[in-house]
C-alpha cells in the first residue's frame, strides 16, 4: 500500500474512531447476549489467570504503537522539560489518587444506595486499575488530531513506559491497600511483566533489528491495520464478555461512567492550564493534556480480569472506561483545538 494511500485509510479511522468504537461495542453486546456459551468458553482460556485471547489481542494492538516509540528520544525530554513535568505530574501524582478519591467518593458514599455493596470494592478496584497507568497506543491519534509536537508526544510516551515497568504495580498496590481490596501481588507483577514488560523490550528490540535492515517503515505501514482491528476486536470482546451485565444493570453503567467521565476533564483541563501558565507552546499543551488524561484501557482491562475474574465489577468498570473514553477524549480534543487562539493568547501576554 502507498504512504498516501495509507495515510489517508488512517486518517479514516481518527475521524470516524467513535463510529468504529460504536459499532464495535453494540455488536460485542449482541454477541454476548446471543451466544453467551461462546464468551464463557473464551473466558475459560487463561494460563496462570492470564486470559490468552485478551492477552494476544492487546499484543497486536499495542506492539505497533510500541514499534513507532524511539527510545533515544528520551534525551529530548529536557527540551520540552515543563510539558514532561506537567504531564508526569498529572500522570503519576494526581490522576490515580484523584480517581481512587471519586470512586470513594461516588461508589461509596453518593451512589451507594444504588449499587450492589458487594461489589462496591470490585468497581473502585476497576477505576484505580484504570487510571494508574497513562495511555501509550491512543495517544499517537490524539496528539495527531491536536497537531501535537510528535517528538514531544514520543518522549512522553517512551518515558511513561519506563516509568510505567516501576511505577505500576506499587501505586496499584498501595490505592487497592487503602480501599481495604486485598491485592493478589502475584498476578499483578504477572500482568506488569505481559503486559508491559516484554512488549516494551520486544518493541525496543524489534524497532532496532528493522531500523538496521532499513524495514521499519514497510512493517510499520503493514501492521497498522492490524492494531487498529485488534483494538476493534478487543473491544467487541470485552463488550461481548460484559453484555449480559451491560443489558441487566445500565443504572450502573451510567453510575461508574460518571466518576470516569469527571477524572477525565479534571485531569485534561488541569495540564492544559498548568502548561499555559508555565508558558509551553499549544503544540506541547495539547498532547501534554491528553496523555495526562487518557488511560490505558488495554493493560487496566486485562489486569482486572486477571486480578478479579471476567463477570467482577472491577472487569465491568473498566470496559465502561473503554466505552467513555473515546467519545470523552474526542470532546477533549475539540476543546484544545477551539481553544488554541484563548491559550496562546496568555501565552503572548506574559
Amino acid at each position: 500500500m502507498s504512504d498516501s494511500k495509507q495515510s489517508k485509510h488512517i486518517g479514516l479511522f481518527a475521524r470516524f474512531l467513535t463510529l468504529w468504537v460504536l459499532l464495535s461495542i453494540i455488536v460485542g453486546i449482541a454477541l454476548g447476549n446471543v451466544t453467551p456459551g461462546l464468551f464463557h468458553r473464551l473466558g475459560g482460556m487463561e494460563i496462570a489467570h492470564i486470559n490468552l485471547p485478551v492477552a494476544l489481542l492487546i499484543w497486536a494492538m499495542i506492539l505497533p504503537m510500541l514499534l513507532k516509540i524511539d527510545y533515544s528520544a528520551l534525551h529530548e525530554v529536557w527540551d520540552h522539560r515543563r510539558g514532561v513535568g506537567v504531564t508526569v505530574a498529572i500522570n503519576w501524582l494526581v490522576k490515580p489518587f484523584s480517581m481512587a478519591a471519586l470512586g470513594y467518593l461516588f461508589l461509596r458514599v453518593l451512589f451507594a444506595g444504588w449499587l450492589d455493596a458487594g461489589q462496591i470494592d470490585s468497581y473502585i478496584a476497576g477505576l484505580i486499575l484504570l487510571a494508574a497507568a497513562p495511555c501509550t497506543a491512543m495517544v499517537f491519534v490524539w496528539s495527531r488530531l491536536v497537531g501535537g509536537h510528535p517528538q514531544f508526544t514520543l518522549s512522553q510516551v517512551a518515558l511513561n513506559d519506563v516509568i510505567m515497568v516501576f511505577a505500576f504495580a506499587p501505586i496499584v498496590g498501595l490505592l487497592l491497600g487503602v480501599a481495604s481490596i486485598t491485592v493478589p501481588w502475584d498476578t499483578l507483577f504477572l500482568s506488569v511483566l505481559l503486559y508491559i514488560v516484554i512488549p516494551v523490550l520486544l518493541a525496543y528490540v524489534g524497532r532496532k533489528l528493522l531500523l538496521a535492515q532499513n524495514k521499519l517503515d514497510d512493517v510499520l505501514h503493514m501492521m497498522d491495520p492490524v492494531s487498529m482491528a485488534a483494538l476493534l476486536m478487543t473491544v467487541v470482546l470485552l463488550f461481548g464478555f460484559q453484555g449480559e451485565q451491560i443489558l441487566a444493570q445500565p443504572l450502573v453503567i451510567l453510575l461508574l461512567a460518571i466518576p470516569i467521565t469527571i477524572q477525565v476533564y479534571f485531569n485534561s483541563m488541569l495540564a492544559y492550564w498548568l502548561n499555559r501558565k508555565l508558558g509551553v507552546a499549544h503544540c506541547v499543551a495539547g498532547p501534554s493534556a491528553l496523555i495526562g488524561a487518557s488511560n490505558f484501557f488495554e493493560l487496566a482491562v486485562a489486569a482486572a480480569i486477571a486480578l478479579f475474574g471476567f463477570e467482577s465489577g472491577a472487569a465491568l468498570a473498566t470496559v465502561v472506561g473503554v466505552l467513555v473514553e473515546v467519545p470523552v477524549m474526542l470532546s477533549v480534543v475539540s476543546i484544545v483545538n477551539r481553544s488554541k487562539g484563548w491559550y496562546e493568547q496568555g501565552i503572548v501576554k506574559k
